[in-house]
């Protein structure tokens, strides 16, 4: 199959910190991967990598046929849908929920002004409707809760119909009915034959979509473990990730993780 990401030796540095340490990752047409790791295992730095926000110190970064160093990056991110929290803090508080969407079609971050042609509108309100949040067009950003937030995102991150999508930490700061509600929405995402290639990036098993076929579990900056999901996920690398002895079980695609515990 077609490799979309295929990175050999990655290492980033930043001053005296080592942030990712020899990464090898190859992510293939059609793959859907969660990557997994404590707090500073570097997933987000893995992330920005694989966005073209940042270069590696070392090593070969191949995205979408291109390699860093070599391409013009700008040629490239409208190739890539991108969900972040450092994203979602560009956006204008006042901005109108369907312009938010719409913009991504220019690359940029709430409408000033762009022509925009009437398929960029039915796009918008199509993917609105996928992420369920197409009531919302004529709400302002900030008016929107957490997870109506994270869906509007991700309809963002999907505008210019992506090869690869990345998701970052799309669960963080939810509730529990707003954790299982996006969940549900990245398992269709997940299970659509015709959805991106995509990397998510978490820490908590249980955010862990129906329909992930891979697994990248990082401590410090390296790689425990790679590889299919229902072989990788297991209690011994997650407990080697997370420093822990953990207990984990898979039911219908989902996933949960608990300490074992001691018998006294």
């Amino acid at each position: 199959m077609t490799a979309v990401v295929e990175i050999a030796e990655v290492t980033v540095r930043r001053g005296q910190s080592l942030l990712l340490d020899r990464i090898d990752l190859t992510v293939c047409e059609g793959d859907r991967w969660v990557v997994i790791g404590p707090n500073g295992a570097g997933k987000t730095t893995l992330l920005r990598v694989l966005a073209t926000q940042i270069h590696p110190t070392c090593g070969v970064a191949g995205i979408l046929g291109e390699v860093l160093g070599a391409v013009d990056v700008f040629d490239l991110r409208p190739r890539i849908g991108l969900a972040s929290s450092a994203l979602a803090e560009q956006i204008p508080y006042q901005e109108r929920v369907d312009d938010v969407v719409v913009s991504a079609a220019h690359g940029v971050v709430g409408r000033w002004k762009e022509d925009y042609e009437d398929q960029d509108f039915t796009r918008a309100r199509a993917l609105m409707g996928l992420l369920r949040v197409d009531g919302l067009g004529e709400r302002t950003f900030g008016t929107l809760s957490e997870g109506e937030r994270k869906r509007v995102q991700i309809a963002r991150a999907l505008m210019t119909d992506p090869e690869l999508l990345l998701l970052d930490e799309p669960g963080a700061g939810l509730d529990l009915a707003g954790r299982e509600a996006l969940v549900e929405t990245l398992t269709a995402l997940a299970e659509d034959p015709q959805a991106p290639t995509s990397v998510m990036v978490t820490h908590h098993v249980e955010e862990i979509p129906a329909g992930i076929t891979h697994c990248l579990l990082l401590k410090a900056g390296r790689v425990v473990a790679a590889g299919p999901i229902r072989e990788t996920l297991t209690a011994a690398n997650l407990s080697r990730t997370f420093d822990l002895r953990l207990l984990v079980d898979e039911r219908d695609g989902r996933w949960v993780a608990r300490a074992e515990r001691h018998q006294g």
